[in-house]
This record gives structure tokens, sequence and C-alpha cells, in this order.
């Protein structure tokens, strides 16, 4: 993915986040998960709820989601990002309710709907590489890792 000629605001990087920010090197997406439950969490947290009896491991998923929802933003906020853009959820495939908030990418932002496939893409900046997710054909569509 082109990276624009702004950089956008990064996240700092903390013990508890780092393995997020920086997983795209490899191009799949990590999200934490319990290794005696097997249930998903993000954002990325220290423990396993809910009683923080273990610590959740950074596992890699499909990179395929469906957006839950979405709004258009218009307004130039930043200079690294040109308007309008998608603001969305979207929902991982691995669990129902497991959500991150990005940005869909590499379409017209009018054709973004609710309910619509989508994958993960990284755009690079550094050692981060930031989630974004765009539309998914029906020849992309591959069965989650």
């Amino acid at each position: 993915m082109t990276v624009p000629a702004f950089a956008p605001p990064l996240p700092r990087l903390t013990p508890e986040t780092e393995f997020f920010w920086t997983s795209g090197a490899d191009g799949r997406l990590r999200i934490q998960r319990c290794a005696e439950t097997g249930r998903w969490f993000h954002p990325p947290r220290p423990d396993c709820p809910p009683d923080g009896a273990c610590t959740p491991v950074p596992t890699p998923v499909s990179g395929l989601g469906t957006v839950y929802s979405y709004t258009i933003n218009r307004q130039p906020f930043l200079p690294a990002i040109t308007p309008p853009y998608v603001i969305a959820i979207v929902e991982l495939d691995e669990q129902e309710g497991l959500q991150l908030m990005t940005r869909i990418v590499g379409c017209d932002p009018e054709s973004v709907h609710i309910g619509q496939r989508v994958q993960v893409t990284f755009e690079q900046h550094g050692e981060i590489h930031l989630p974004f997710f765009e539309p998914l054909t029906t020849t992309d569509e591959k069965a989650p890792a």
C-alpha cells in the first residue's frame, strides 16, 4: 500500500500493543487469544477476563471480516488523510463481537456498506504497520487460517 506524503499520527508502542502495531511486517494481522478458553480479545490487554488468570497470546487471524458499522469523513482533519475517507468498525471472522476500528481503503467511499466483506491490508510507517481493510471480491475469498 502506498504511504501518504504526510505521516498520520502513529501509535506509541507499549509492551501490550507492540505485537499489534508491528505484526503487519509479515502481512498477518494478530489479535490476542486466551490459550485456555480460545477466546479472542481486542483491544490488547495484559490478562484474560473475567479473572485475569492467564495471559492472552498474540495469534495470527485470517484477516477477513465484515463491515459492522461505518461513517464517511468529509472533513480535512489531518494533512496525511485526504477526505472523503471511511472510518469503520470491522468484525473479524474469528469470533462474533471481535471488532476493531479501522479505515476502509482501496475503493470509492460511497461504495462501502454494512455487511460488506473486507480483508486486511497494511500501511507501513517504519516498524509500525497500520491495519486497514479493503473490499474483498468473491475471487479473493479464502478459508480462515
